[in-house]
């Protein structure tokens, strides 16, 4: 029997590939933006940095992993949507355009969310789906505001996505209400972005407020705060979500004492918080079950995963701690650029360790003695599952 090997799906690579140049344009606008060079100086990439990141990036990344659950040929409309928006962006064709691509992909990946949810109407489903509406909302808000004033929505689109996922992964810690009450968070979360809508600044107090709350029920309940003491991928992934959950209640704090602000120091604390400290934390931790699951390529775990997760803690606390809170612009360059680093440097870990293949460990010999030979049994081996998204199995 020929064994079959698993390899990359590259109808699937064909529809990342998008999200992969919108990371790289964006992450190319970030330089433009705190001042430093960059390889592409095109005159309106500054602008697009925060929907290529979240939209075209994580949003086409977080689409593309729902269409693979749903496993249904027309889930793929979303990523495929949203890819070609973020490609648009980075065309000389009208801005609108591009928009409009990213409002109906968003649209579409509602709709992949509505039929996930049919399947047995799970809490945690519907919070993903509501987070997804925020990622609708906002990208058509775009159409009219420009991305600070939408960028709550973004929060909101990042926070209840990887928020459901970190539930569904702790159910078994959780108490049986675990799911109603994320929904009641998220609800509450919703409120309160409407509210920035009105009432800015109470808004914004108030949605900090929402995510303190969330950011304390998860951390009470999360399977990371025993994996982070075990070793390898669990460790791996447990600290990144910890220290996500850091820089989150960061965000959360720092809305409550500055309230709205659509620049500034503490605008710069809040978006980078959670969409570097959060959300590529997560990304980070998750990314070992994303591909395998997505592309059907393995992505083994290498202790040099450490490096690019350290950098980006360290360029946070340097950028957000020392540059934003102290008022150090060089200082906040430093740190600006070793988030870039980091990032980029991850991806090439990550894409370095799928293609060399599985860690091979040395076998070991069984050990006997002199005078006989005994056979005993096997120990028992414990495996314990990595924390990350769910599978689509």
């Amino acid at each position: 029997m020929q064994k079959h090997r698993p390899g990359v799906s590259l109808t699937r690579a064909v529809f990342l590939l998008p999200a992969g140049l919108a990371m790289l344009a964006g992450a190319d606008a970030a330089l433009l933006l705190v001042g430093v060079g960059a390889p592409v100086t095109a005159a309106r990439l500054g602008d697009l940095h925060g929907m290529l990141m979240v939209a075209g990036f994580l949003g086409t990344l977080i689409a593309m992993e729902r269409a693979v659950a749903l496993r249904h040929p027309l889930a793929f409309v979303a990523p495929g949507l949203l890819g070609l928006g973020a490609i648009a962006l980075l065309t000389p064709a009208p801005l609108a355009l591009g928009q409009l691509l990213l409002v109906d992909g968003c649209i579409a990946l509602v709709a992949v969310y509505g039929a996930l949810w049919r399947r047995n109407h799970d809490d945690v489903v519907l919070v993903e789906l509501l987070g997804a509406v925020h990622l609708t909302l906002a990208a058509a808000l775009w159409l009219r505001l420009d991305v600070p004033w939408l960028m709550p929505w973004l929060v909101g689109f990042i926070v209840l996505t990887i928020c459901a996922e970190r539930v569904e992964l702790a159910r078994l810690a959780m108490p049986a209400s675990g799911g109603r009450t994320l929904v009641v968070h998220a609800a509450a979360l919703t409120g309160t972005l409407i509210l920035t809508l009105v009432a800015p600044d109470v808004g914004a107090r108030a949605t900090g407020l929402v995510l303190a709350s969330i950011v304390i029920w998860l951390v009470r309940h999360d399977v990371a705060r025993r994996t982070v003491r075990t070793s390898g991928l669990p460790r791996f992934s447990a600290a990144a979500l910890l220290g996500g959950y850091a820089w989150l209640l960061l965000a959360a704090v720092t809305w409550v004492v500055a309230g709205a602000q659509t620049e500034g120091f503490a605008y710069d604390a809040v978006v980078h918080a959670v969409m570097l400290g959060f959300g590529m934390s997560m990304v980070m931790a998750h990314a070992p079950i994303i591909l395998p699951a997505v592309l059907k390529r393995p992505l083994p775990y290498r202790s040099i995963m450490w490096l690019p997760l350290a950098l980006m803690h360290v360029g946070l606390m340097t950028r957000i701690v020392a540059g934003d809170f102290g008022g150090l612009r060089t200082v906040w360059q430093v740190g600006s650029v070793t988030n870039v680093v980091a990032l980029l440097l991850f991806f090439v870990v990550a894409a370095g360790s799928s293609i060399a293949g599985p860690v091979r460990r040395p076998s070991r010999r069984p050990r006997t003695t002199s005078s006989t030979t005994s056979s005993t049994a096997p120990s028992e081996t414990v495996t314990t599952a990595p924390t990350g998204i769910r599978s689509p199995s």
